[in-house]
């Protein structure tokens, strides 16, 4: 399927911006984010912290896109559309439910590196997040696990950098309600077409501006770490 994303440049960059901006706007104030503040707050090694986060995601969602990337090869097409199609609209009713941290999300250890500590933590707490779901379901709708893996972890990264950088006081900054109903929103959309066998094509002019909210989620923070 990653032929297809090599052979289009297009679809590969669609399905890159998509995912990228959705899991931004997905991640905040899910459980990983909250993750990565009590990170930041007990060891204060935000680059380690950072490179901790960064391998969990490459290989947690790796695994994620190549599983949904197969999922297409071996179900039956109006299965797969229907399947794909209820996975978009549970992920949307999902992200408006707010998330916080159980004791087992929490960092599993004060012992070792800070890098092991970061990087163990968060690889069990993305374990059936819906950022890995999303991640799932978008590689199996675009049929390219490469671009959907680093879209979703450049997402990841976007929105759990500045939190470890800045902590608490990004936190506050944020508005929880408008950015998850940003992102229910594009999973309806995808969802609703995707189940009434409508092209979603036209869906993917809209990547660029889709990729642009998420990023803008930590631009209207930059004043704040223009104060740091």
């Amino acid at each position: 399927m990653d032929q297809v994303a090599s052979i289009y440049p297009s679809h590969f960059m669609d399905a890159f911006s998509v995912s990228t901006g959705v899991v931004a706007l997905a991640e905040i104030g899910d459980k990983t984010q909250l993750l990565a503040f009590v990170l930041a707050a007990r060891f204060k090694r935000p680059l380690l912290i950072a490179l901790g986060i960064l391998v969990a995601t490459l290989i947690n969602h790796g695994l994620a896109g190549y599983l949904g990337a197969w999922i297409t090869s071996v179900l039956d097409p109006d299965l797969l559309r229907y399947t794909l199609a209820s996975s978009f609209i549970a992920m949307a009713v999902w992200i408006m439910i707010p998330d916080s941290l159980v004791e087992d999300d929490k960092p599993v250890s004060e012992q070792g590196s800070v890098f092991a500590v970061t990087f163990v933590s968060f690889f069990m707490a993305e374990m059936g997040d819906k950022t890995q779901i999303a991640t799932v379901a978008m590689a199996a709708h675009y049929g390219s696990a490469l671009s959907v893996v680093l879209g979703t972890t450049l997402g990841m990264m976007i929105a759990n950098v500045p939190a470890v950088y800045l902590g608490e006081k990004l936190a506050g900054k944020i508005p929880m309600r408008l950015v998850h109903g940003m992102a229910a929103l594009i999973f309806v959309t995808l969802g609703s077409l995707i189940f009434l066998g409508l092209d979603t094509n036209w869906l993917n002019k809209l990547a660029p501006i889709i990729e642009k909210a998420g990023l803008d989620v930590v631009a209207l923070n930059a004043p704040l770490t223009c104060q740091l």
